[in-house]
Order: structure tokens, then sequence, then C-alpha cells
């Protein structure tokens, strides 16, 4: 008998109603929502009313059992000194992180979480980006969830920041943390004195197939060289694909080469056959040996804790190298 895939609406009520059959032996075990109007009238709670982008929820004054839904969420929890118990992984964890996550349950990828998973570790609040709003309505009636706002700009990565500290109720340590990035910020510029002031750096990923990408002025890092006063080069206002023709456009006094550290053969192998190419032996860091290979995965990741490689690594060759 041959077999039909079931439509996509179907496999979505399929797997609705596995988690309606996973939750009933977990309901008994979460808090009940509660209305604005509810709390106002209880003189005591167990749990804050904060805004997200799906709605209001009321999250655990203390939550124990906390599961992310992004590394960048698990990434700001672990900067407040809270252990998520489970979080999504791209592909496994990035290696910035992998020292801090011993005992943290993967969960699956970051746009497809295993919500079975994730209900059977019975949660008592669920943190993540908007990226995953597909599965608030599934989760949300069961746990609480909020999901903070999402775009990788400059802007977003600090929001998001601040929106785990206040689900968490960690305030105080978010400003520690934050005093802390500023305070290391002023100290490399202080290192650098005025040695790159006329100097551009460009930021640059490279990618299987010879994918060639700027990094923006309000990326991650684009907002860490922002913040320590370095140029960047003229066209960095947006991340655009460059073509092998137009090499120039990210020429600079300083390239610094985004690769993947967790597929580091074939990220070195694209670059290596960018470095045959004419028009890339003539760009001005290359004529000066001054192009850096960093990990793609810090320089993209968003978090406090990325923050640091990146300036660590702006120490090392913008400070240390001769």
């Amino acid at each position: 008998m041959k077999l039909y895939p079931l439509p996509l609406s179907s496999c979505y009520l399929f797997l609705a109603g596995i988690l309606m059959v996973v939750s009933i032996t977990a309901c008994s075990s979460y808090p009940a929502h509660h209305s604005k109007s509810q709390l106002a009238n209880s003189s005591e709670t167990s749990c804050r009313m904060i805004q997200h982008t799906m709605g209001n929820t009321c999250v655990p004054n203390n939550p124990q059992r906390l599961v992310t839904t992004s590394r960048f969420t698990l990434a700001n929890a672990l900067v407040l000194d809270v252990k998520p118990i489970a979080s999504t992984s791209d592909y496994e964890y990035s290696s910035y992180l992998r020292n801090k996550i011993e005992g943290i349950d993967e969960i699956g990828g970051m746009y497809e979480p295993n919500l079975e998973k994730i209900l059977l570790l019975k949660p008592d609040l669920i943190l993540g980006s908007e990226i995953v709003r597909k599965i608030y309505p599934l989760l949300s009636p069961i746990i609480p969830t909020a999901l903070g706002k999402w775009e990788g700009s400059t802007r977003s990565w600090r929001e998001h920041f601040n929106f785990v500290a206040e689900a968490l109720g960690k305030q105080e340590a978010a400003q520690q943390a934050w005093n802390r990035y500023y305070q290391r910020i002023k100290e490399l510029k202080i290192a650098l004195n005025d040695r790159y002031v006329d100097k551009e750096i460009s930021i640059i990923g490279v990618y299987g197939g010879m994918r060639i990408y700027s990094d923006s002025q309000d990326s991650f890092a684009g907002s860490i060289l922002n913040d320590i006063g370095l140029q960047r080069v003229r066209n960095s206002n947006s991340r655009l694909p460059i073509s092998e023709e137009k090499l120039e456009e990210i020429d600079g006094d300083i390239i610094f080469v985004m690769i993947f550290q967790e597929k580091q053969e074939n990220s070195r192998k694209t670059f290596e056959k960018l470095q045959q190419k004419p028009l890339w032996k003539k760009l001005r860091a290359v004529q000066k040996s001054q192009v850096y290979l960093v990990d793609r995965d810090a320089w993209i990741g968003s978090s406090l804790i990325a923050a640091d490689v990146v300036i660590d690594d702006l120490y090392k060759y913008l400070v240390n190298t001769p």
C-alpha cells in the first residue's frame, strides 16, 4: 500500500495533539496564568507581569527551571548568573560558550525547538526571541513563555539582554554587566591611544561557495567597534554580498575575516581560495599583512559573553600584535 505524506496543516494538528497528551501529566506542576486584574487583587503573588512581543506574561519571581530558545538568550542568562536547564543550539553550542554549558540539555535547533522534549523537562519559564513566535500558542497556555524582540542589530542585541534581565528580575546584575563592558571599552581605547585614528577597518564573512559578505555598521561586532571609536570602511552601512570582482569594496587598512570555528576546515579552504585571487592580493590590508581570522560565532554572538571575545581579539590584533 502506497503511503502519502500528510498535508502541512494535518502535521501541525498531529503535533499539537502529541503536545496535549504530554502536557496532561505536566499541567498540574505549572502555576495557573493570571490576568492583570487578578494580580492586582492578590496581596501576594509568585510571579510578575511583563510585556513582550507576544503580549503579557506573568513570569515566576525566582524561576528554577528556565529553558531558553536561542543561543543569544542562553548567553544572556549566563551573564546574569542564571543557568538554564535546557536550550536550543544551531548545530552545537558555540565554542566560546562550551565551557559554560555543562549540564544544559539540548532541545533542538533555534528555529525548530523540540516541543515534546521541552514539556517533558517541566520548565517553569521559557525565554527566547520572536524567531520562535509560531510555537508560542502551543507553549504559552501551559508554561509561562516570553519572547523578546530580535533584529540582530546594534539596538536589538542590547534590548534583548535587558529583556532577559527584566524577565529574570536581574536588573541590578544587568547594570553591573554593562558597567563591566563599558569599563573594558574604556581600557581598550586607552591601550589603542591614537594609533588607529586614520585607519579604516573592514569586517567580512567568508562562507562556502566563495560567498563573501561585508559586515554592517550596526551589526553586533560593528557596534563594539563603534563604541571604541574605530572607523569602518565607507561601504559598511549594510550587510551586503561582495562579488570577487568587487573586492575593493571591502578594502581597508585592517580586515577581520569571520570564519566558522566548528566547520573550520571548510571555512579555511574557502578563505585559502580567496587568498589566491589577484584582486585580493591588491588590497591594502593584505599587502600590509593586517588580515586576521576570527571566530564567526563570537563576532555575531550578540551577547556580553561574545563581546568579551571580540574585545579580546581587538587587544590581540590591534594592541599586542607588532
